[in-house]
């Protein structure tokens, strides 16, 4: 697997260059933004991790075009930041992690490998529930009348929802099994991809995404003759 690495940290770039090399990857390291774009169309890297704050172009825009170009490619973003704005930025943008800097460089390789096994191991292609089909190898989301190209992340995180549906699946247990980790931040993260996917299975009435106060989530499949109650927005206590 190749990885494109965007740091314009000398010194830190070579460690996290070191790491991946040694972990089995096939490395390129750009020092800037410009740099990336240019080595990116070379390489054809199968991941990118990328920098937020660098000189010549910044890793949002450098983000941006990468998914014009390849939408499909699971990107991971570093920052010194933790704010609110940038990581709705971010996955906005369909990052598949965000990374508050400092962190471990093995931290790094944990969610290279989750990203990349969920990503490129999948052998089922098509997983339903009531009138709704997640096409998972092609990112497509069937739900009622409505037809979603989703995000690498978006598609995991519903895969885990269906496999499990109709069983409660505590906060913890989503973030360790989608984001290698359970973490304040990723956690936020997570509510918004919530949100998203609540909204793309908004026609399929059968189905529904529901709160379980103070333990998690739960992807119930309607019986006969039942109505779903309105839940709350994830993160909600």
């Amino acid at each position: 697997m190749k990885i494109l690495l965007a740091e314009d940290d000398r010194d830190f770039g070579n460690i996290l260059s070191q790491y991946i090399s040694i972990s089995g990857f096939d490395i390129t390291l750009a020092r800037d933004g410009k740099e990336a774009w240019d080595l990116f169309g070379q390489v054809n890297p199968d991941l990118c991790v990328l920098d937020v704050m660098m000189p010549e172009m910044d890793g949002f825009t450098l983000g941006e075009k990468i998914k014009e170009a390849k939408p499909d490619i699971p990107v991971i973003f570093l920052t010194a930041k933790s704010l609110k704005e940038d990581i709705v930025r971010g996955l906005k943008i369909g990052a598949d992690d965000y990374i508050t800097k400092p962190f471990d460089p093995e931290v790094l390789i944990l969610r290279i490998n989750n990203i990349l096994k969920r990503a490129y191991s999948s052998s089922n292609d098509e997983f339903r529930i009531s009138k709704t089909v997640l096409k998972f190898n092609t990112l497509e989301l069937i739900s009622g009348e409505n037809k979603e190209k989703l995000t690498l992340k978006e598609a995991q995180l519903l895969k885990f929802f269906i496999v499990n549906k109709n069983k409660v699946l505590a906060r913890e247990d989503i973030l360790t099994e989608i984001w290698g980790e359970d973490d304040y931040f990723l956690g936020r993260s997570m509510d918004v991809f919530i949100s998203r996917l609540r909204k793309y299975l908004s026609d399929d009435k059968n189905i529904d995404i529901r709160t379980v106060r103070g333990t998690g989530f739960i992807l119930e499949e309607i019986k006969p003759g039942e109505e779903f109650r309105k839940e709350e927005e994830p993160g909600e206590k």
